[in-house]
This record gives structure tokens, C-alpha cells and sequence, in this order.
């Protein structure tokens, strides 16, 4: 089980819901291209995309509304 140190991620108000959420949607979409390409991966593409996020691949732009949520 993957359980990563979140403080690095969540530096500069960013909210555990757009964390989540981007974390879904980068998942959703590995998926889809592993499906779409037949390949077969070892890792969940959960882990996969929060991986990428963690590495900065991937920036999470969030409302100003939402950040003290």
C-alpha cells in the first residue's frame, strides 16, 4: 500500500480534494492508454499517477476559492 509523505504535495495551500481528485483523473486516464495500447503494467495506474504528481510531472492548478477549504 502506497503511503506517501503528503506534506511536500500540499505545500502552498494546496487542498487534499484537488490532490484527490487530480490523482483520479491522471489514474483514469493511464488506464485508458493501457487498455487502449494492450500493454501490461505491474503497478495500479493509481499509483502510476501519483507517482508522476510526486515527481512534478504533472502541476495541480486549483481555485483560489477552494485552497483554505
Amino acid at each position: 500500500m502506497l503511503n506517501p509523505d503528503l506534506r511536500g504535495i500540499l505545500k502552498n495551500h494546496l487542498s487534499r480534494y484537488s490532490l484527490v481528485t487530480a490523482t483520479a483523473k491522471r489514474a483514469r486516464e493511464i488506464s485508458d492508454e493501457i487498455e487502449e495500447n494492450r500493454e501490461i503494467v505491474t503497478e495500479k495506474p493509481v499509483t502510476i499517477a501519483l507517482n508522476e504528481i510526486m515527481d512534478g510531472k504533472y502541476k495541480i492548478i486549483e481555485p483560489e476559492e477552494i485552497r483554505n477549504i
